[in-house]
C-alpha cells in the first residue's frame, strides 16, 4: 500500500498541484499561529510544550484516522494515506519557481531571473552576478527537493513501517514549517525560547533524512566525489543538515557551491572550492539528479513492498 500511495500522490500532484493558499495548509498555519500566540510565554519549557502541541496534535490525528479507518476498510485507509501525502509531498510546491527562473536564464533575461528568485525566497531583489544567481538557484532547488520530497518520503516510510500510516509525513512537514515560521521577526516574536525549540527539533528530525538524501544523490551521481565532499566538507557548505545535502550535490554534479571569502587564495586541486562555477547546464544536471533519486527510492520501496508480501 505504501508504494502505491506514494506513486498515486505524486501523479495526482503533478496533474493538479495544490495552490499555496489551499485550505489545508492555511488551516495548519492558523493552528501553528494560534499555538504560538497562546503558549509562547518566553520560557524554555513553554517553548517545548508549544512546539510539541503544534506538531504532535496534527501528527496524532493523521495516525489516529489511519488506524481507525483500517478497522473498517483498507480502501478508506489507503485513500486517507494518499490524501495526506498529496498535501505534504510533491515537486509542484516549488518546481514552478525553478522552471520559471531556468526559462528566464535560458532566454538571457538575468534581471527577470533575479526577480523570480527573490519572489521565491520572499526577499527584495538584488543585483547578483550570474554565477551567484545560478548557485543560489541550485542550492534552494536541491534543498526544496529534499524538504518537499525526499525528507517527507523517508519520514513517511519510518512511521509506515511501525504501523502509523502517514504520520511521519505530517511530522516532517510541520517541523520544517515551524523551523522557518518561528524565527525572529521585527516585532520581537516569537520568543527566543520558542525559536530555539523549533530550530533544535528540526535539526534532530532532519538529521537522518538529510543523510539519506545525500546517499541517494551520491548513488545516482558521482559517488566518490559526493561522498568525499560530504564527509570532509559538509560544514563548509552550510550549517547543520543542509550542509550534507549541498555537499553531496556539489560532488554529485561537480559544481562549486562553496563561497570563497574575498581575497582568499586560489583553492588547491581536490578542494570542493576548486570545482567549476555554476553554469546554465548545471540546472539540467540538478533536474536529472533529483529525478534519478526519485526513481532510486521508488525502486527501493517497491522491492521492500515485494519483500513484505
Amino acid at each position: 500500500m505504501g508504494f502505491l500511495a506514494i506513486l498515486l500522490a505524486l501523479l495526482i500532484e503533478q496533474a493538479r498541484p495544490l495552490a499555496y493558499d489551499n485550505p489545508v495548509h492555511g488551516g495548519l498555519r492558523a493552528w501553528a499561529r494560534s499555538v504560538r500566540r497562546n503558549l509562547d510565554a518566553g520560557e524554555t519549557p513553554q517553548g517545548w510544550v508549544a512546539w510539541l502541541l503544534a506538531v504532535a496534535f496534527p501528527t496524532a490525528v493523521a495516525a489516529g484516522v489511519y488506524l481507525l479507518l483500517m478497522q473498517f476498510s483498507v480502501l478508506l485507509a489507503f485513500v486517507w494515506v494518499v490524501a495526506v501525502l498529496y498535501v505534504t509531498l510533491g515537486f509542484r510546491q516549488f518546481s514552478h519557481h525553478f522552471s520559471e527562473i531556468r526559462r528566464a536564464l535560458e532566454e538571457g533575461d538575468d534581471e527577470s531571473a533575479r526577480r523570480k528568485l527573490a519572489t521565491w525566497l520572499r526577499v527584495e531583489p538584488t543585483s547578483l552576478p550570474r554565477a551567484e544567481l545560478l548557485r543560489q538557484v541550485i542550492e534552494h532547488s536541491v534543498l526544496a527537493a529534499h524538504r518537499h520530497v525526499f525528507g517527507v518520503l523517508i519520514c513517511f516510510l519510518a512511521f509506515w513501517l511501525v504501523g502509523l500510516g502517514p504520520a511521519g509525513a505530517v511530522l516532517y512537514r510541520l517541523a520544517e514549517y515551524l523551523s522557518r515560521n518561528w524565527r525572529e521577526r521585527l516585532d520581537g516574536t516569537p520568543s527566543p525560547a520558542l525559536q530555539h525549540a523549533a530550530a533544535r527539533a528540526w535539526r534532530w528530525i532532519d538529521h537522518w533524512p538529510a543523510r539519506f538524501t545525500g546517499i541517494g544523490f551520491a548513488i545516482v551521481g558521482n559517488f566518490e566525489e559526493a561522498v568525499a565532499s560530504w564527509r570532509g566538507d559538509a560544514d563548509r557548505f552550510a550549517v547543520g543538515s543542509d550542509g550534507v545535502v549541498l555537499a553531496a550535490t556539489s560532488g554529485a554534479i561537480n559544481v562549486r557551491l562553496m563561497r570563497l571569502p574575498e581575497g582568499a587564495p586560489p583553492p588547491e586541486e581536490g578542494d570542493p572550492a576548486a570545482r567549476p562555477d555554476p553554469q546554465l547546464a548545471h540546472l539540467g544536471s540538478v533536474v536529472g539528479l533529483v529525478w534519478r533519486s526519485v526513481v532510486l527510492w521508488m525502486l527501493l520501496l517497491a522491492l521492500l513492498t515485494l519483500a513484505r508480501i
